[in-house]
């Protein structure tokens, strides 16, 4: 199945071997998303409000980029490093998913980046192209 990489205008250089996106088969599957900005800095330290605005702006991004909106997420991965700011993280998340809920779950654990407080993947189905 041919698949291809999906990177947003003005995406940095990822810290690891990955793409911020693939796209296959109608599907896009999008790389765990940290409040990073285009130099792999961690933006907003210490607000885990605005670091999820920001990770659901680049996943958005993403998205776009591969043809789809928010409302085609169907399941999204979410890491938060302190269980403190699961209340913020629910308040935006709910503001990018009004209408039906993608499925996901939810997890506490470490981050690459100590001042991260929040990591996103998702998957959206936005059809095949041509």
């Amino acid at each position: 199945m041919p698949k291809e990489a999906i990177i947003p205008p003005g995406t940095g250089v990822p810290i690891a071997p990955f793409v911020p996106g693939t796209l296959a088969d109608g599907i896009v599957y999008v790389s765990g998303t940290l409040p990073f900005d285009k130099d792999n800095n961690v933006v907003h330290v210490g607000d885990a409000t605005a670091q999820t605005r920001h990770v659901l702006e680049t996943i958005k991004g993403v998205i776009t980029a591969a043809g789809g909106t928010m409302d085609d997420v169907t399941f999204n991965s979410i890491f938060l490093k302190d269980w403190a700011d699961y209340g913020k993280i629910n308040a935006v998340y709910a503001e990018y998913f009004p209408g039906v809920k993608p499925a996901r779950f939810c997890i506490q654990c470490g981050l690459v980046k100590p001042d991260a407080l929040v990591e996103i993947a998702s998957i959206a189905h936005v059809g095949k192209k041509g």
